[in-house]
């Protein structure tokens, strides 16, 4: 058994909504069967007990040795404490040859996961050892060091709760919400809101305290001390104890309290010199309290205690610590509820000042306190007090977050009781944090869990909104680009900053971002990250659902052109239409609850995608009269198609019209194919309530040129004669171009095509089939890039196709796309009609232009 071509799918995919791992695996030999219960499922179980269910309801007695692959990495995430539960094999067209697919969580654990589940079962065939412990422990210490901390993760969960898309930019806690010019920034529990000069103010204690001070609230007397002997004299002005901490730092990483001589002094100073300056305070006698402020709100308190342990007259300092840290809620990092316990310098210097070192058996009963700063961070633990703060105490702690300016802010507190003002009991605010923690309120030792998480999205958005842009997902196998430029420029005309992806490129505004290819996720993220984009249309095509998912969550319309019938089959194991269906349908299947689905009802396999819409549907066709059409609008659901030279727009009983003569795009509604598009546009812009007005003024102004709609049915002159440029390549669209330059007056029609060499000979032979009923002369070329074929292969094959009952006769065969242009005008006389089949869009058409420029400057022959 070996693996092949596995691949990241990080959106909704041909699989499920769910991000997962896919991998071709190949079996060969007596062992590509496992029945049950035999010698290698035995093995399996032996070695990894706990990989549960090796068979789905109706599998068969005998499963193939990639369904235990699935199961067991799967599995391995589940122990490693991964949220993952769903994973699947497929047998391919190839025998020997399957697709498993497992969820995962974190992309890198997910492809380990799968390593090890190789090497796990290869294993049981071979009759070998493997350590199960070790491998999951890998995968749960690089899952704690990928996930989301507990902060992010609470945030996130929020947002995910109310509907509101969200996006990871980093391996860090940098997490983008919404979308495009709706879209807001976290990095940890910090907002893109707060300013670098608050998050600066809050990182220097000293300059924190001052304006503290001079808006009238509590805090202790110090300063920032120069050295260790300055220090000391710090603290004998101010009166022992004191505490010792960095003037820059967060995390309450290098603080020390209750500093009571000058040995500890020491300690203290030499750990808060290794984070930056030292500052020198009086230590306020009481408890440590962190009171999260949100905007202008407390949300959450807790009381905080330092670690310690309390002693059974049995076991000394060290195994009561040992205890301690077996908790499973402590772990390292902040990736646990609770941080472990350290006997580190501080520790043992707290130690000491009790009389105590590790080793001793503390009395019964008595509370050995291993460090005075209560920190999360270093072991201490968290009582939920938010019910029991004062109201002057609130409004002190929003009054300092305020003063620094931080949206969400974390003020420290000490003091006797968090029920009475500061000022009757010398308490007073220590510390202000730009990017608090959150888990002593998400998940506190004592007391009740806070929903801080949701307080922080209520501050990003409102109640009720999602920071979601309208998204436009456009697929199909014929008219998608267009139909993608078309709406796009719909919603341009309606006042919206557009971003748009296609097979030409991606654009912003109107500016281009990106050039080539851009119909995958990647493009798709990319605008849809861009704070420009107050709506996002999206061709979305079937390479990139293929190798990665689609690049967003889900769409509010989801459009299906056409399904046509020989194009890209055959590669990646799409070999029927059926197969290809289900591929596109994705788009469609991932629609919100309160979008549309616009399908084609001409093409039967478009229009059973309607089953698959959680949402409403909208249905096209040039013929109104389809029985589809008739029953869905009987049902008082909306319906577009052409009548009478008009675009109608029908439900129930309403009906709008827009005259096709206003739509250039379809040269008074005489291009089926073109008319089809339009009606797909306009379904989409129906769909997002776009004014029918607006929607007819907006169709008159697209023109289809080289720069409005390249490559697609690009009409121009020719001294005489008409020269059209289609990027068409299957033979759906030959048909379509067939019967649109048969609806155009021509003395004499000439056609040059080429190829792509990945189709299937049968498609490359039914392309010139088609045309040569239609055309009077062939001008065959060979492109650029064959795509793995012989030299003149995909000639041979179009001359092929013509046969001996075509009317159209070869009159050329060219190498070069360029060379086949050339020789293709030079056949042209006036009256004649030229459909040029382009290759290289962008290039092409630049040729042509500049051909047709120097003939208009040439002095007629």
């Amino acid at each position: 058994m070996e693996l092949s071509r596995i691949r990241a799918l990080r959106g909704p995919n041909l699989w499920s909504r769910h991000t997962a791992i896919e991998a071709v695996v190949r079996c060969a030999g007596a062992d590509c069967g496992v029945a049950a219960g035999s010698p290698i499922e035995v093995r399996l179980r032996e070695l990894f007990p706990e990989v549960g269910l090796l068979r789905g309801v109706g599998d068969a007695d005998v499963v193939p040795l990639a369904r235990l692959l699935e199961r067991s990495a799967l599995a391995l995430q589940a122990q490693a404490g991964c949220p993952v539960s769903f994973s699947r094999t497929t047998a391919t067209p190839e025998p020997g040859v399957y697709q498993v697919v497992v969820e995962y969580s974190e992309e890198k654990v997910g492809r380990r996961a799968l390593e090890h589940a190789l090497a796990l079962v290869l294993a049981a065939v071979a009759g070998h050892g493997f350590d199960t412990a070790a491998a999951i422990a890998e995968l749960r210490a690089l899952d704690e060091d990928l996930r989301l901390g507990p902060s992010t993760g609470a945030i996130v969960a929020a947002a995910i709760a109310r509907g509101i898309p969200w996006r990871r930019l980093t391996e860090g806690s940098l997490v983008q919400f919404g979308w495009g010019s709706r879209q807001r920034r976290i990095w940890a529990a910090e907002l893109d809101s707060t300013s670098a000069v608050s998050e600066s103010i809050a990182q220097d204690k000293e300059l924190t305290k001052q304006l503290l001070a001079a808006a009238g609230v509590p805090v202790p007397q110090g300063r920032p001390v120069s050295d260790l002997d300055d220090g000391w004299a710090a603290a004998t002005e101010i009166g022992l104890p004191v505490v010792v901490k960095p003037r820059d730092g967060n995390q309450g990483k290098g603080v020390t309290v209750n500093v009571l001589g000058r040995e500890h002094f020491e300690l203290a100073y030499r750990a808060a010199a290794e984070i930056g300056q030292v500052m020198v305070e009086r230590f306020l006698p009481g408890h440590d309290f962190r009171l999260l402020v949100v905007g202008e709100r407390l949300v959450a308190a807790a009381r905080r205690d330092p670690p310690h342990v309390v002693g059974d007259g049995l076991r000394s300092v060290r195994e009561l610590v040992d205890e301690v840290n077996a908790d499973p809620r402590r772990g390292d990092g902040h990736a646990t509820a609770l941080t472990r316990v350290r006997l580190d310098d501080i520790a043992l210097a707290r130690l000491q000042a009790q009389g105590l070192d590790p080793d001793d058996v503390p009395d019964k009963g008595r509370r050995v306190v291993l460090r005075n700063n209560a920190n999360l961070s270093t072991g201490g633990s968290a009582t939920d007090v938010t019910d029991e703060v004062h109201r002057d105490v609130a409004a002190r702690a929003v009054a300092a977050a305020r003063m620094i300016g931080l949206e969400v802010c974390g003020v420290d507190v000490v003091c006797q009781s968090i029920g009475r003002p500061l000022e009757e009991q010398r308490g007073g605010i220590v510390e202000v944090n730009a990017a608090p923690g959150l888990r002593m309120h998400l998940s506190p030792s004592y007391g009740k869990p806070r929903a801080v998480g949701d307080a922080i999205v209520g501050r990003l958005y409102e109640p009720g909104d999602d920071g979601r842009i309208p998204v436009v997902a456009v697929t199909g196998t014929n008219g998608k680009t267009t139909v993608t430029r078309l709406v796009a420029h719909l919603l341009a005309a309606s006042g919206l900053r557009v971003g748009m992806t296609n097979t030409d490129g991606a654009w912003v505004d109107g500016h281009a971002i990106d050039r080539g290819d851009c119909s995958g996720p990647k493009s798709a993220r990319n605008v849809l990250a861009h704070p420009d984009t107050d709506a996002a249309v999206l061709e979305t095509a079937r390479g990139g659902i293929l190798r990665e998912g689609l690049g967003f969550d889900r769409c509010q319309v989801a459009v299906v052109t056409n399904i046509g019938t020989g194009d890209h089959l055959g590669l990646n194991y799409i070999t029927t239409v059926e197969d290809l269906a289900v591929l596109k349908r994705v788009i469609v299947q991932n629609v919100a609850p309160s979008g549309f689905a616009v399908l084609n009802a001409s093409d039967p396999i478009a229009l059973a995608m309607a089953g698959a819409c959680p949402a409403d549907v909208i249905l096209f066709a040039r013929d109104g009269r389809l029985p589809a059409l008739a029953a869905h609008r009987a049902q008082g659901r909306r319906v577009l198609y052409a009548d009478r030279g008009d675009i109608v727009a029908a439900e129930g009983s309403s009906r709008v019209r827009l005259p096709l003569r206003e739509v250039p795009l379809t040269r008074d509604g005489t291009i089926g194919f073109q008319v089809e598009n339009v009606l797909a546009a306009v379904g989409a812009a129906w769909a997002l309530a776009l004014p029918f007005e607006t929607v007819r003024s907006a169709l008159a102004s697209f023109v289809a040129d080289t720069h409005g709609a390249p490559g697609r049915f690009n009409i121009m002159g020719w001294r005489g004669a008409t020269v059209i440029a289609d990027y068409g390549h299957n033979p759906d669209a030959m048909r379509a171009l067939a019967a649109a330059v048969e609806a155009m007056p021509a003395r004499r029609r000439l056609v040059a095509i080429s190829a792509a060499g990945d189709r299937r000979d049968d498609d490359i032979r039914a392309q010139t089939a088609i045309l040569g009923a239609t055309f009077d002369e062939v001008m065959l070329y060979q492109d650029a890039a064959q795509r793995g074929r012989a030299d003149g292969e995909v000639i041979a094959l179009l001359r092929a196709g013509l046969g001996e009952s075509s009317r159209a006769r070869v009159v050329d065969e060219v190498r070069g796309e360029f060379l086949a242009i050339d020789r293709a005008l030079e056949r042209l006389q006036p009256g004649d009609l030229c459909l040029i089949l382009v290759d290289q869009v962008d290039e092409a058409l630049a040729h042509l232009e500049r051909r047709i420029a120097e003939a208009e400057l040439a002095p007629a022959p």
